[in-house]
């Protein structure tokens, strides 16, 4: 698929705040005949100018409902949405219907185009809608978006005339139409074939590296390894990321479970986590700045070993050994982590042989024994 250059336009993230997209403590229950289901509950979650983000998640997690509540489509029963400047969950439905056809590009799993309309027709309709961009230049740009996502011939049909991958396609083109900075999208690829959705899916990068943010929900693992980051929702709550990708062999329950219980600490620059000769009493995620693992030179110096940032971990790798090894953060900088006690831990090694497993490779690499590097 093509690119087509965006107007160099960039949304603003609201006053006296430093995210793109901020959701403070979300919450959305439905009612029902049973009294209520909560399907959200005290979402916390920041999205960056530029980044493409994967939500994923099991069937019925809440991630459609979560970026429902981005896009204004749903509204929190309480808690406060921002895209960019704008308090979402304070607009009114017509204000959000305006807003929405201006600052995003939304992408349903079912296409939702107007069956009565033709291709061409349902692409012009958010610039018909929003006056975006002058009349004259409305079908033009309309056949440029569906040559980008190589649909142009098919410009005068109707959508009952195309096929379901071409059909997306051509919401792609129109959810672009009045080029929006934000892209948010509701399993994209869920009705394309592989070649097709790879094609898609090459496409939100190219526009995430023109500085568009694309938010996608996705059940395809193939494709969410390759956003530039991911957020694991679980019955209605955020799992942490660094927590999930320490726990990437974990059932998704276990995870929030362990998320839950971690509690944030921060080292100063040179300060020593963990010193040599003694078991690590937590499990340490690092979120921000650099760890270091240093060895005791035989003339009583030290050496750094490695360097690990955020995303790694280390701690209860040693499984009750003692280490010659110090863990201190780094001199120039503090470090921000996330610890796990020894009980929690104990407790997600004997539930997952895998995870068990790792840790034991790990270990093959750790200074485990008595002794200096010379």
């Amino acid at each position: 698929m093509k690119a087509l250059r965006s107007n160099g336009a960039a949304a603003r993230p609201p006053n006296g705040r430093d995210h793109l997209i901020a959701l403070h403590q979300v919450k959305k229950v439905y009612k029902n005949n049973a009294g209520g289901y909560t399907a959200l509950k005290n979402i916390d979650l920041t999205i960056d100018r530029g980044e493409f983000v994967g939500i994923i998640g099991r069937s019925g997690s809440g991630k459609s409902t979560l970026i429902n509540m981005i896009t204004g489509i749903d509204r929190p029963t309480t808690g406060e949405v921002y895209v960019g400047e704008t308090a979402v969950h304070t607009l009114s439905e017509n204000q959000i219907a305006r807003w929405r056809g201006r600052n995003l590009g939304v992408i349903f799993q079912f296409f939702q185009l107007l069956p009565n309309l033709s291709v061409i027709e349902n692409v012009m309709l958010p610039m018909d809608f929003c006056h975006a961009y002058p009349l004259s230049q409305r079908r033009q740009r309309a056949l440029a978006l569906l040559d980008m996502v190589e649909m142009a011939d098919q410009a005068y049909k109707l959508p009952s005339a195309l096929s379901g991958g071409q059909q997306q396609r051509v919401a792609i083109a129109r959810g672009l139409a009045n080029d929006p900075q934000i892209i948010v999208a509701d399993e994209p690829t869920g009705n394309l074939d592989s070649k097709t959705a790879d094609a898609v899916f090459n496409l939100f990068e190219t526009l995430t590296a023109e500085g568009k943010t694309v938010v996608m929900v996705t059940h395809d693992s193939n494709l969410a390894r390759r956003v530039s980051r991911t957020v694991l929702i679980t019955d209605g709550e955020v799992v942490n990321e660094y927590v999930a990708r320490a726990l990437p062999s974990f059932p998704p329950e276990a995870v929030l479970q362990a998320s839950r219980q971690v509690q944030p600490e921060t080292f100063p620059p040179g300060a020593t986590i963990i010193n040599p000769g003694e078991a690590a009493q937590k499990f340490y995620m690092i979120v921000a700045g650099t760890a270091e693992v240093a060895l005791k030179r035989a003339g009583g110096s030290d050496v750094v070993a490695a360097e690990m940032g955020p995303g790694q971990y280390f701690g209860e790798m040693s499984l009750s050994s003692r280490t010659v090894a110090a863990m201190r953060a780094a001199p120039d900088q503090p470090v921000q982590v996330l610890a796990m006690d020894n009980e929690t831990f104990q407790n997600l090694l004997a539930g997952s042989p895998d995870f068990q497993a790792a840790m034991q490779q790990m270990t093959r690499f750790t200074p485990q024994a008595e002794g200096q590097v010379g």
